[in-house]
Formats: C-alpha cells, structure tokens, sequence
C-alpha cells in the first residue's frame, strides 16, 4: 500500500516548533452541562495518543473540542491551541487532521458515489454537490483515484455508499480523511459496527499509516482498539484527566479498574492489551 508521509512542517498555518494540542485551564460546556473545568492537557504531533475512560467522562467533548466544534468559554488565562494557533478555519485545518467518526459515517450523504464520497474530503463536506463536482481539479480527482485503489475500494468507485458494508464505508471515510495528507488522523470509536473481520481490516490499514509517520488521536471505549505504535494513553473520568502516560504504565489492573468500577484483569499480547474479567 503506498502510503506517503513524513510531517510536514511547511503547510500552511502552523506555527515553527508547535504541538498538535495545547489546553489550558479550559473550561467547556454541551449545553447545560460543564464538561471541563480548568482542563489542562499537552499532545505533541508526532504523537499516537489513545483517550479512553467510562461513558460520560468527556471523551466526546474533548473530540469535538479539538475539531472546532466546541469551543471552551473565553478568558485571559484560558486557552486551547491547536498547531500553535488559537483561531483556525476548519477548512484549513483539514490538511493538517484527518477525521473519521461513526457520526460522519451515519450522517454521510447516502446516495454519494464512493469516489466522490472521497472527493467531498476537498470540501468538508458529505458528499460531493453538483458545484462541488466542477470545481474538482485534475490533481485532486488522480489523488481520490489512488486512495480508491489503496484502501481496495477501486472497483466499488460508482457504488452508492449507502449500498456498502459497514467496514467498506469505514474505508471510505478514511479516504475522505487522507485527501490533503493530514499530518495527524482523529479516530472516533475506529472499530465500532465493525464485525471481526472489517476490524481487523481497518486496523491494519491504520497501523501501516501510523508506522509511515502520522500521529494518531484515538478515542475509544475497547482496549483492543489501541494499536502497539499507540504509546500514550490518556484516561478521562467524570471530566478529569486521572491518569496520562505511557500504555503500559496505564492499561494496568488496579488503575482500570478503580476507574471503571469493575474488576478488569489486562493481558498484553504482541504490543495489544486485551481488557477481560
């Protein structure tokens, strides 16, 4: 598969010697509800960090956060940077992260040709509208054409992507993601709807990502879905972050189970830790 890669410094927007996140004493609310108060939480990007913790501890937010679709109540001493900037247009910010989520996945236009579901990563869209469609340069159609072909989607090009199987339309997505060659890639729940197979599927494909130099962001709820190239494991618990550092630090025992209320025994296998009763 020919993923290309290495970090590029030289896109446009990023500030010389900037991490990928920077959080300071951020306060956020969804709606009614204050999910962070005075959060404080560094990810350098050339990092492969996973967030995990139990429903209701703020994964989701922080998610949302980091996409700019949330923003953290303003103050002086308060602030949340993305690449060493405070302020981003979301299209821009695009070439620098890549997002696949099952929200896009279930929101996704689902009468979109598969191409052009890809295509539509150009303009942050889900799917590909007919304006959209003749502004697609020669350049971008030639790119969507070889990620059609190394995610094994070339001959599903004309497919509706409501007609696809779950993983198929995972594949998909990441397509959409890989369009402007984002330095980093945020996974939202990878292997959920997945059955064994697609999961084992998709997780081979993001791993060889990982291995050719992008910096990965997963939040998930299953131990099994952090890769061995993931060595950061951040846990979230009722707002909080309650533990952060190395996976094998982390994914103990005693520390998951105080956090999750159950008693959750850890094997690690080949760089995979498995979470079992």
């Amino acid at each position: 598969m020919a993923w290309r890669r290495c970090v590029n410094d030289r896109k446009p927007g990023v500030a010389p010697g900037a991490g990928l996140l920077e959080i300071h004493n951020a306060t956020v609310w969804r709606g009614s509800t204050r999910v962070f108060d005075r959060l404080n939480l560094a990810i350098g990007r050339r990092e492969c960090v996973a967030i995990i913790g139990p429903n209701g501890a703020g994964k989701t937010t922080l998610l949302k956060t980091i996409n700019r679709e949330i923003y953290p109540v303003a103050g002086d001493d308060s602030w949340i940077r993305i690449l060493g900037r405070d302020r981003w247009n979301v299209w821009e910010l695009r070439h620098h992260i890549g997002i696949v989520s099952p929200d896009l996945q279930a929101d996704f236009l689902p009468n979109a040709a598969v191409a052009d579901a890809i295509l539509s990563g150009y303009f942050s869209s889900i799917g590909l509208f007919h304006q959209q469609k003749a502004q697609v340069t020669s350049a971008q159609a030639e790119h969507a054409e070889s990620l059609l072909h190394s995610l094994g989607l070339g001959s599903l090009r004309d497919r509706a992507y409501r007609s696809l199987s779950t993983g198929e339309q995972r594949r998909c997505l990441l397509g959409r993601a890989l369009v402007h060659d984002p330095d980093t890639l945020i996974l939202d729940e990878p292997t959920s709807g997945l059955d064994m197979a697609a999961a084992f599927d998709f997780m081979r494909r993001i791993r060889e990502l990982a291995q050719r130099g992008r910096s990965l962001v997963l939040v998930t709820h299953h131990l099994n879905d952090i890769p061995p190239e993931v060595e950061r494991v951040i846990v979230l618990k009722q707002g909080a972050i309650v533990a952060d550092g190395p996976k094998a630090d982390i994914l103990s025992r005693a520390l998951l189970s105080e956090v999750y209320g159950v008693d959750i025994r850890v094997t690690e296998v080949d760089g995979w830790f498995l979470a079992h009763l």
